[in-house]
């Protein structure tokens, strides 16, 4: 029942986003320009633009002259539509790389920081939702190193290009384009609601918001006042992005105290890897099946009563690494729908816990 409830949380967040836009392409994180983007021509004049703006103000219950002044403001980005492309050529994944890239001194002592500074919003979020400090922390480094990278597109550019001219050789273009168009009516609704002018807000060029990425319709679902100030800001409100992000793995079913992973070997004639790998990294596995199939277990994971799943960690040229996975693991990869990505979050949480555990005491399971 865990996991049925689990997808069916999965099958809501494909429509309305998660995390960030669920597009693999949004884990490209270069550098980030203090200029703003190059932009072009204002969709003002653009028959789609303005139709939509008069379907969305109705759809949504919004003003509709505001609304289309608000579209015929925003501007096409040329960037964007390369931006959300796949890659001509995939390069072998490289977990070392990877890892190197969010594991670092500097994001590892601005995570100490950051913990030190909301200690007691980070422990009353973790008593309110059951979700742990450190992956908190973590989430918020790996996402926008604590504030220092939220991004410099105007978010209302960013969607109404994405709405208006997604690149249609895209593959998925009908069902992305359809996704940022719902974006962009959510965005126009917070803003709305929240009375901020929609274009002085910046982010990512997919459209994620704040300290936390948050795309518009995960803010409509998933961010929560934590202050009490009857305002959400997960731009400079510290309280409001703890909360928002503990809130978020808490409707992805976080369960407090489980581990998110467990070491595994394999039986060198008998492992099935086939049938190890089919699920990929949803839980499916009893103990007692990956056993069967060729996957060694010892300690602590030979008693987990819930499904796992087998995680392969590709290394470039090198062999890949595994873990096993549980449905912790699982609930990280729900913020961005990566193996890579989740364990990043929970390795450098556990950097962060252990130059913290002297003052904080024995470090928490991971």
């Amino acid at each position: 029942m865990r996991i049925l409830s689990l997808i069916l949380l999965l099958l809501i967040a494909s429509l309305t986003g998660a995390g960030q836009a669920a597009e693999p392409s949004k884990k490209k994180k270069s550098k980030i320009s203090k200029t703003s983007p190059a932009a072009g021509a204002t969709y003002e004049k653009n028959k789609d633009a303005m139709a939509w703006a008069e379907l969305a103000a109705k759809t949504h219950h919004l003003d509709v002259k505001w609304v289309k002044a608000q579209i015929s403001q925003a501007r096409f980005i040329p960037s964007i539509p390369k931006l959300v492309m796949p890659p001509t050529q995939l390069n072998k994944k490289n977990w070392a790389a990877y890892q190197a890239r969010f594991i670092e001194p500097r994001r590892i002592q601005a995570g100490v920081q950051f913990w030190q500074a909301n200690e007691a919003l980070l422990l009353r979020a973790e008593q309110i939702y059951g979700v742990p400090q450190w992956l908190i922390v973590s989430i918020i480094g790996v996402e926008t190193f604590y504030g220092q990278h939220t991004g410099n597109f105007r978010i209302l550019d960013a969607l109404s290009t994405l709405s208006f001219d997604f690149p249609k050789d895209h593959p998925r273009a009908a069902e992305r384009q359809a996704f940022f168009s719902e974006e962009l009516a959510q965005f126009l609704v917070l803003t709305a609601k929240e009375k901020i002018k929609p274009s002085s807000l910046k982010g990512s060029y997919a459209g994620a918001m704040g300290l936390p990425q948050f795309m518009p319709s995960s803010w409509a679902q998933f961010a929560v006042d934590f202050d009490g100030d009857k305002h959400i800001d997960l731009f400079n409100n510290k309280a409001d992005v703890i909360g928002s992000v503990a809130h978020y793995f808490k409707a992805f079913q976080w369960q407090s105290g489980m581990p998110t992973h467990y070491s595994v070997q394999f039986h060198k004639t008998q492992v099935d890897m086939e049938a190890l790998m089919a699920p990929d990294i949803l839980p499916t596995f009893s103990v007692s099946s990956l056993m069967a199939k060729g996957a060694l277990l010892e300690g602590e994971a030979l008693e987990h009563k819930g499904p796992l799943a087998l995680i392969e960690l590709l290394n470039g040229a090198e062999a890949p690494s595994y873990v096993v996975g549980t449905e912790n693991f699982y609930a990280i990869t729900r913020y961005n729908w990566s193996s890579y990505y989740a364990m990043a979050v929970i390795e450098l949480g556990q950097a962060i816990q252990t130059q913290l555990q002297t003052k904080q005491g024995p470090t928490q399971k991971q």
